[in-house]
């Protein structure tokens, strides 16, 4: 009897922790299931609608704009110039010098606004959650799960509530004398000596942002003819992909480098950790001597520089200028972070413009796999070809990290089988012990009873 009472116990035992490994299971399935159903969402808007007719420059914002709402992750966002018609315009004709996208807090029953910057090292300027310019349709922005970038959440700000803008500088080329040189914005070429601002322009200032503000113009041929209505009507479509906020969503930080950041610590010295940093975003280009003989000269722009704190890189992508060559992110000891290369195009179609950045290579590493470490030294370098003279050029290199602390485990959701198979629980291998074991004593417990009921007859039962 006692060995009875042992054999059920040990089944009981076995039952017990069969029920509870379902029950494990279950919750497991339904977070799993629960996430799984976020599906992305995509929205496609439309910004207020700017005009533009052959040679003119508009650099205008718009805020309050369209933008989905809630506590968000944003998985993504892509935008172009098109007509009234929805039809995509080569950068041929109108040239997107670049869009940003900004977020910030505005007050509800008054004017004010607070910028909600990025984490980015700048202490002036490149504040954006995203932008690009005429490589905007060949660069993926998309972020891998389980990243997103948290928008909506809670307004630490009573009454104020979150807003968008955006920032659309294009420029009408179509006529133009010089194409490149309009994209360049010199400031000889656009008759400019005072920006946007009121203030007069430095003699040593050759061209950039400052002299093609909006409302200035660049010098077309005369008698040009045009096929349609010189003046049209644009706007820059632009599409979000998010899905609903979830707490297995790992928040990214998003950090914008400027090859252009002049920066010191605040004593005035080069080293230390609290730093002043002034990002410049333009620079030019002196043509190279020999270029006339060598078209292989490349100009060199490079800065050293570290972020407060680190991280998994989760993406990376660089923003350069027509005569890149590329642009690349270097940790300590000189190992490779990232390396953006532009695609320049072939053709005469919207996104495979000749001549033009039509789009510039992303890195995305393999979560986990590469890492920044807080106040490591980080060397951005940027080069572009100078065979020609070249005028605000641009070397931004923007990063994606997330805090490297395990998260919900998301390694069950969105690993490769043998990361699953290395991060499991208990519970997601007790299931072939446990019905190993309930074999093992149900056929214990019929060989017992046969044994007992076969002993009066010479153990004939065995047999």
């Amino acid at each position: 009897m006692a060995h009875c009472s042992c054999i059920i116990s040990g089944l009981l035992l076995f039952l017990l922790l069969l029920q509870s490994s379902q029950s494990e299971s279950n919750v497991e399935n339904s977070n799993n299931n629960n996430y799984k159903n976020n599906v992305i969402k995509t929205e496609v808007f439309l910004s207020p609608k700017f005009v533009l007719e052959p040679g003119l420059v508009s650099n205008k914002y718009y805020y309050n704009i369209d933008f989905p709402r809630g506590h968000i992750a944003i998985k993504s966002f892509n935008a172009e110039i098109v007509d009234e018609n929805g039809n995509p315009i080569p950068l041929h004709e109108t040239y997107l010098h670049h869009w940003v996208l900004q977020r910030y807090y505005r007050q509800i029953n008054g004017s004010d606004f607070i910028l909600v910057k990025n984490n980015g090292l700048c202490g002036t300027g490149l504040t954006q959650y995203f932008g690009l310019g005429a490589e905007t349709r060949k660069t993926e922005t998309y972020i891998p799960d389980p990243y997103g970038i948290e928008a909506g959440g809670n307004i630490p700000t009573a009454g104020y509530e979150e807003g968008w803008f955006l920032n659309v500088h294009a420029i009408d080329t179509r006529g133009a004398h010089d194409r490149l040189a309009c994209t360049e914005c010199g400031c000889d070429l656009y008759n400019v000596t005072v920006d946007e601002y009121g203030v007069t322009v430095p003699r040593d200032y050759r061209g950039g942002v400052r002299c093609c503000h909006d409302g200035t113009r660049c010098p077309i041929r005369e008698g040009i003819f045009f096929s349609g209505v010189a003046e049209r009507s644009l706007y820059l479509r632009y599409t979000v992909k998010y899905v609903e906020w979830d707490p297995l969503i790992v928040p990214v930080k998003i950090y914008i480098l400027d090859v252009c950041d002049v920066w010191t610590t605040v004593d005035g010295s080069s080293s230390g950790s609290a730093e002043r940093h002034n990002c410049e975003v333009e620079y030019d280009i002196d043509r190279c001597p020999n270029s006339a003989a060598n078209d292989g000269c490349v100009h060199t722009k490079t800065l050293s520089a570290s972020l407060p704190s680190g991280g998994d890189v989760i993406y990376g992508v660089g923003h350069q200028h027509a005569g890149a060559t590329g642009i690349a992110l270097y940790g300590e000891g000189g190992r490779l972070i990232c390396w953006s290369n532009p695609i320049y195009g072939t053709g005469e179609e919207a996104g495979n413009e000749a001549g033009y950045v039509v789009g510039m290579s992303t890195c995305y590493p393999k979560p986990g796999s590469l890492k920044i470490s807080a106040g490591e030294k980080l060397t951005l370098v940027s080069n572009y070809s100078n065979a020609q003279s070249h005028t605000g050029v641009m070397g931004f290199f923007y990063l994606l990290i997330a805090d490297s602390s395990p998260k919900s485990n998301p390694l069950l959701l969105y690993a490769p089988f043998d990361e699953v198979w290395k991060n499991s629980k208990l519970s997601d291998f007790v299931w072939p012990i446990v019905v190993f074991g309930v074999v093992v004593v149900v056929a214990v417990v019929v060989l017992v009873l046969k044994g007992r009921s076969g002993r009066g007859e010479d153990y004939e039962a065995m047999l």
